[in-house]
């Protein structure tokens, strides 16, 4: 009798996910919990981890097999497989639906008014990319094809959706890992910028302010969004698509005739968005995918990417101010990366740390700007180069 209840409480064990727990998944579930935690007691990009973070945890609780007698089975797979709804979410990343999307909301929430009054600052978008050839570089001397080496490359810029863009163009095998790291130090940068930021600037540099920018006309804005789509499309129209609708949602929000449609997509549909692309981001983080060699190795090149940058866009600022009459604080160096506005609000943190009357948002939203056209740039480069469209 006593025989016969334990095989009927194994059976029943076997048909759940509880007997097929296993060291890689508690470290993942670890990993996710990690994330939900900064983003609630350290409000590190709340929006993004929180639905990296608890897809992260769901997808490596494990199930019962698929089949009988097969391995156990993510319980999340039953809305990420095909016909689940995660599966269309997922799909939408990889079909290149949600990137343009997101670049749509983003432009209608993004005043390039700092950038056009302040046009030298480009230059700090393009110095903070060194970051992009250098993982480039590393990840080819691992082993990484070529193609995998641009799209490992990119994270560097900061720019999830340019990473996603690219990645699935040159290697959409490895969009996954690519898409976590992208995604994951964009939201941790409050984290990662600050101690390389201060170990190459002096207390004097972190405390000095700038001058207030000049007025920026409502004319140039509305010409702004025109002449950039001209340019992109004309010169770089493997990422057409990407800056195209940025551009356009930056058009809605300064005519001033259509603040329904600039509210919607910077409101309620960016954050549609950003729930489904978050799903479909942490969903893919399951531990047999996730841990594994080359997924680790993105993950330190992801980063040595984002500390590269980070580090030449400082360096640049103070190279530039050799040259300069007016002096630009090297913090907003940092800003060049993409990540918009995560790294322009880093570099104000910092300086308002050294100085508390220090007020630099504004200005590191310049180059933080012009650091989303250099990863465009960056990634138009690399998609001509190989020879894809």
């Amino acid at each position: 009798m006593f025989e016969q209840i334990l095989f009927f409480f194994d059976a029943l064990l076997q048909q759940t996910g509880a007997a097929n727990f296993s060291f890689g998944n508690l470290v993942m579930i670890a990993i996710g919990g990690a994330m939900i935690y900064l983003a609630i007691a350290k409000h590190y990009e709340p929006l993004l981890l929180i639905g990296i973070g608890f897809s992260c945890i769901v997808a490596n609780v494990p199930g019962p097999p698929d089949v009988p007698g097969g391995p156990p089975v993510s319980a999340l797979l039953y809305v990420v497989k095909e016909g689940g709804l995660f599966h269309y979410a997922y799909e939408g990343v990889a079909k290149l639906i949600i990137p343009p999307l997101i670049f749509l909301g983003v432009g209608a929430m993004t005043d390039f008014g700092p950038m056009i009054a302040n046009p030298k600052l480009v230059i700090l978008g393009a110095g903070a990319h060194l970051g992009i050839f250098v993982a480039l570089i590393l990840a080819k001397l691992c082993g990484f094809t070529i193609n995998e080496a641009g799209a490992i490359g990119i994270i560097g810029g900061a720019d999830g959706p340019m990473a996603i863009f690219v990645t699935v163009k040159l290697a959409p095998h490895l969009l996954g890992p690519i898409s976590v790291a992208a995604y994951s130090y964009m939201a941790l940068m409050p984290m990662i910028q600050p101690p390389v930021m201060k170990l190459l600037t002096t207390p004097e540099e972190r405390k000095m302010g700038m001058a207030q920018l000049r007025k920026v006309s409502k004319l140039e804005k509305i010409a702004f969004p025109a002449v950039i789509a001209i340019i992109v499309n004309l010169f770089f129209p493997p990422v057409a698509p990407l800056i195209t609708m940025l551009m356009l949602g930056n058009l809605l929000k300064e005519v001033g005739v259509t603040d329904r449609l600039a509210k919607t997509a910077a409101g309620p549909l960016m954050n549609i968005i950003i729930i489904i692309l978050t799903v479909a981001i942490g969903s893919t983080m399951a531990a047999d995918k996730f841990l594994t060699w080359d997924t680790i190795l993105i993950v330190v090149l992801g980063l040595l990417a984002f500390l590269f940058g980070t580090a030449s866009g400082v360096i640049t600022a103070k190279i530039m101010n050799l040259f300069l009459k007016d002096k630009i604080n090297p913090l907003i160096g940092s800003a060049g990366i993409a990540s918009v506005p995560i790294a322009a609000r880093v570099s104000h943190i910092v300086a308002n740390q050294a100085n508390p009357h220090n007020h630099l948002i504004f200005h590191a939203m310049g180059p933080n700007l012009a650091g989303v056209f250099g990863t465009a740039i960056s990634g138009g480069i690399m998609l001509a180069l190989l020879g894809v469209q």
